[in-house]
């Protein structure tokens, strides 16, 4: 049998990362000894609605977060524990709401610092609606072969050696967490494994005491000993030995007792655990709490490096009486092994996973990312700058510094056109309903098209097709366009002519013409076209959309890539755009009615509905 926890035990965790994790590890358990998910639900209000990846060994469990407790109980009727695994300011309130909800009937809380008068409170509490309170600061309880709550047992690979797949004939009761896994380790070693662990917490007011715990160990024909693990501070340990010199007892006691250092150390030092503070040679020391269960008649080595030798003693003696049968070896072989993950078993080179996706221009499994191979923080130590980490994730090749400044100076150029744009528009309006930046940035990128911003990437296309099948005879290219597509992208301007030109295609033509070596094929078509269209009418001019494709399918950038500097430069802007309006603090635009053609019918009577 075991003590608290059993196989019928469904839990309900409350708390964020922390519960979990602890989730998971119990999960591990429930697939070693192949029982059903024991927890059942989370509640965390920050994340309610989502669903936690459990995995029970390959097998995926999702399991839902509640905001509060009684839906939580609502949609799981089988719930009848609750672990607390929040910080210590919320932890008393959601115990005391689990002990009050008549379902559940063991709480375990796992939070350490808790008010000494909160743990007083729900310590009454738990009495007076007959529940079981364990902690706080506990690691939680274990019943081999049947439930394990919390973290308590350790890693998987412990479970094992541990033999609490299983159960044995020793109870465990501990302060500390660690030592009860040590105990539980211990009576595998020197005995035949346990029946059910309970870490009680190391503060000075837990909820429960040894005794509550020994005399259910006592009530457990399965259970002939117990191993019980105290240090100094506080009287639990003393109780413990009131009640085994009370009367004659059917279970075995043996109890080792740390802090005995303390005889030589200051009066009142603290131990690690909150209870473990009291004085030297007294009540409470570690030489009287040995003393008493000693002349209670249990077992108590001297050290707790004696703990093993007694142990063993025990177990011979109850195999000798006939209360323990020797346990058959079982080969842990036979024993389900957690599957492994994916990456350990690749790593062994055992199986072959096809990629879902492949990148050729970064990675960041390093120390920093790398950028087409090159390091961040080398790339900024050089002095080179945004336009060349641009040049690397769009085209894998770090630009000349000559090449950075043209790019530099396509993005300067691009980076805004006023308010009336629909894009900028976008973003203000946005700005103006009060939006966040990102969704008011977001509003003005939908606007990018075919109509704006579209003609960048098409014209940097059909100006690169022209080059390579029409390289002699631009009348023969604009019949094509003329036939196949319709205006050329990337000429014609509606404010902008021969006699009012676009200052940035003069200056970045300027520029390329005259402070570069870039060989220049597609801007130079461009520009005979330009002679041809003006000549039919005067705004028909290479625009500045038209200029920057033409010099980018120069610079051999993808053609697919191209209209992403007309994405990346009007970012710029509408960012700057939805700033401006935020700092003026802009009132919700709404249309004058002057502005909008109401070509609707006139107001007419409503019939009768048919």
């Amino acid at each position: 049998m075991s003590i608290l926890a059993n196989k019928d035990t469904r839990a309900v965790i409350i708390g964020g990362v922390a519960g979990v994790n602890a989730a998971k590890r119990m999960a591990q358990f429930d697939f070693l000894v192949n029982r059903p998910l024991t927890v059942q639900a989370f509640v965390y209000p920050p994340e309610a609605g989502q669903q936690k990846e459990i995995f029970r060994g390959g097998e995926l469990k999702n399991v839902t977060v509640y905001d509060s407790l009684a839906p939580a109980l609502e949609e799981h009727p089988e719930i009848n524990t609750a672990l607390i695994y929040l910080g210590a300011s919320r932890a008393a309130q959601a115990a005391k709401e689990a002990l009050e909800s008549p379902n559940i009937q063991l709480v375990s809380m796992i939070t350490e610092g808790v008010p000494e008068k909160d743990a007083k409170r729900l310590k009454k509490l738990a009495q007076k609606h007959g529940k079981m309170l364990n902690g706080p600061s506990s690691i939680g309880i274990m019943s081999a072969g049947e439930c394990r709550l919390g973290v308590i047992g350790g890693e998987f690979k412990n479970l094992k050696l541990c033999n609490l797949y299983r159960p044995g004939s020793f109870g465990v009761l501990t302060k500390s967490g660690g030592l009860s896994n040590e105990a539980m380790w211990l009576c595998a070693q020197n005995g035949n494994g346990i029946t059910s662990a309970v870490a009680i917490g190391g503060d000075a007011y837990p909820g429960t005491d040894f005794v509550t715990y020994l005399e259910m160990f006592e009530q457990d024909p399965d259970t002939k000993a117990v191993v019980m693990i105290g240090e100094v501070g506080g009287s639990l340990e003393e109780e413990a030995a009131e009640w085994l010199a009370a009367q004659p007892r059917r279970i075995k006691l043996i109890a080792a007792i740390g802090g005995t250092c303390q005889e030589v150390l200051p009066q009142g030092m603290k131990f690690g655990h909150a209870g473990a503070k009291e004085g030297k040679k007294g009540a409470g020391s570690a030489r009287s709490k040995m003393n008493a269960l000693r002349d209670a008649g249990a077992y108590v080595p001297d050290t707790f490096g004696g703990l093993s030798k007694e142990i063993k003693k025990v177990y011979e003696e109850l195999i000798a009486a006939g209360d323990i049968k020797p346990e058959a070896e079982i080969d842990e072989a036979v024993l389900p092994e957690l599957p492994p993950r994916v990456q350990e078993v690749m790593k062994q080179g055992e199986v072959v996973v096809e990629p879902l996706i492949r990148t050729t221009i970064s990675d960041d499994r390093g120390e920093e990312p790398r950028y087409a191979g090159y390091a961040a923080s080398e790339l900024c130590s050089k002095g080179y700058g945004i336009e060349d980490v641009i040049s690397l994730l769009w085209n894998k090749k770090l630009p000349t510094r000559e090449e950075s400044e043209i790019i530099k100076r396509i993005i300067m150029i691009s980076a805004d056109h006023g308010p009336a744009v629909s894009g900028a528009f976008g973003s203000i309006i946005a700005a103006c309903a009060g939006i966040d930046m990102p969704q008011a940035v977001s509003a003005g990128m939908t606007m990018i098209g075919p109509r704006f911003g579209g003609a960048v990437t098409n014209a940097g296309k059909y100006f690169k097709m022209a080059v390579n099948d029409y390289p002699n005879d631009i009348p023969g290219f604009l019949a094509w366009m003329k036939k196949n597509v319709g205006p050329v992208p990337g000429i014609g301007h509606r404010v902008k002519s021969l006699k009012n030109p676009d200052q940035r295609v003069k200056y970045l033509v300027s520029y390329i013409k005259n402070e570069t070596s870039l060989h220049t094929p597609c801007l130079d078509y461009a520009l005979e076209v330009e002679k041809v269209t003006t000549a039919k009418k005067d705004n028909l001019i290479l625009n500045v959309d038209g200029t920057i494709g033409c010099i980018l399918m120069d610079l051999d950038y993808p053609v697919h890539s191209l209209n992403g500097f007309f994405v990346l430069a009007r970012t710029i802007g509408m960012i700057g755009h939805w700033i401006d309006q935020n700092n003026q603090n802009s009132r919700l635009i709404r249309l004058y009615d002057y502005l909008i053609n109401y070509a609707v019918k006139p107001e007419q009577p409503v019939p009768d509905k048919k």
